[in-house]
């Protein structure tokens, strides 16, 4: 099967609610303000026609400044955001890691929010049976498969989830960040893990803050700017194009 992800024309707008400047001396006045001057509702442009093709063997860098758009990029090629105009065709199986913990219930065991975060990326649950094992094992969980998700702490919940997600193999995969958090042995086997994913993987697209991984892990490269792609091409030139935007703004804000 051909493995393909291809974005035609892809814009999103998103509503925002502005409220006017206003002060108030009272707490009553402060009510009839809000009564008769509610928020007004405007849309705001936060991708603008963005189209490129990645095919198999393609590791797309996405670069930019904070805000530029590369999370909210990942978050439409997903499936998560629908755009306003354009389309997102996806041809083989998708993987986002981006949120490792949705899906997750406090009140669910290990072993049920397992089965809630596998259903929620899509797995059948005869797969999901056959994961609980290795899962548990990964996340360093296996004495805890029956404990309350909410009696775990953040590093464990975030283990758990990181261990389901990168549990199968896919021909897409999107990522927002390398694995960074954790302790020491633990961020030791996701990278490890991740290393293998990508490499498996037919397409992968990451966004990352951090130049040197992006140059050596990928071919090509997007550059973003408020919403819009002003490049795309090998990643060399990318860098490059990103390191020409950079020297146009503020120095505070030349953060990749």
């Amino acid at each position: 099967m051909n493995v393909s992800l291809i974005a035609r024309g892809v814009s999103l707008e998103v509503p925002i609610y502005l409220q006017n400047e206003r002060s108030a001396k009272t707490w009553f006045a402060t009510l009839l303000n809000a009564a008769f001057d509610p928020p007004r509702r405007e849309t705001r442009t936060v991708l603008s026609d963005i189209g490129f093709e990645a095919h198999d063997g393609d590791r797309i860098a996405l670069i930019g400044r904070n805000g530029a758009g590369k999370s909210t990029l990942l978050r439409v090629l997903n499936g998560a955001f629908t755009p306003t105009r354009g389309a997102v065709e996806v041809n083989g199986s998708c993987q986002a890691l981006l949120n490792v913990s949705l899906g997750f219930n406090a009140e669910a065991t290990v072993r049920e929010n397992i089965f809630l975060r596998g259903t929620a990326i899509g797995l059948r649950s005869s797969q999901i049976r056959h994961l609980i094992e290795p899962v548990v094992e990964f996340a360093g969980l296996t004495e805890k498969i029956g404990h309350r998700l909410k009696t775990l702490s953040a590093g464990q919940r975030m283990r758990l989830g990181f261990a389901i997600s990168t549990s199968v193999q896919h021909d897409i995969m999107l990522m927002d960040e390398w694995i960074g958090t954790g302790d020491t042995e633990f961020i030791a086997k996701a990278k490890e893990r991740l290393a293998g994913r990508v490499d498996g993987s037919r397409i992968v697209v990451l966004a990352s803050h951090n130049a040197g991984l992006l140059n050596s892990v990928c071919n090509k490269g997007i550059v973003l700017e408020r919403g819009r792609m002003i490049f795309y091409g090998g990643i060399k030139e990318a860098l490059a194009s990103y390191r020409d935007l950079i020297k146009s703004v503020p120095a505070e804000a030349a953060v990749l």
